[in-house]
């Protein structure tokens, strides 16, 4: 069940993030897009983390995997499987950016705690 709350709750934050993030943006500028920023992900934030819709007792798996999901798929049923196809060099991008920060935290980490032992 913690599976589905997941599916479901990154796939809602998804929906608002696509749909209405963009019209706010439209109507009211960049303000707007503070407002639907504070709104949406706050809420889903609130609703998924804190309420416990979304649960991370296994594998964590971050809001924004699932808003990108739906943005990815929001293209591909709007325009077709190129649309898929093109993105898929931003999205190789995107997970070079995800190893290589990933790397860099693991060796902060790593720095932190030997400056720490250092120091003891």
């Amino acid at each position: 069940m913690k599976h589905l709350g997941t599916i479901l709750g990154t796939a809602i934050a998804g929906m608002f993030v696509m749909s209405v993030w963009g019209e706010f943006v439209t109507a009211y500028g960049i303000g707007g897009g503070w407002f639907a920023g504070f709104i949406i992900i706050g809420t889903m934030w609130f609703l998924n983390h804190y309420v416990g819709i979304h649960n991370n007792d296994g594998a964590w798996v971050d809001m924004a995997l699932g808003i990108g999901m739906a943005g990815t798929m929001r293209g591909v049923f709007e325009n077709g499987i190129e649309a898929g196809i093109a993105s898929v060099p931003t999205l190789v991008v995107v997970i070079i950016g995800g190893i290589v920060g990933g790397f860099a935290a693991y060796k902060l980490e790593v720095y932190l705690a030997q400056k720490e032992k250092a120091q003891a």
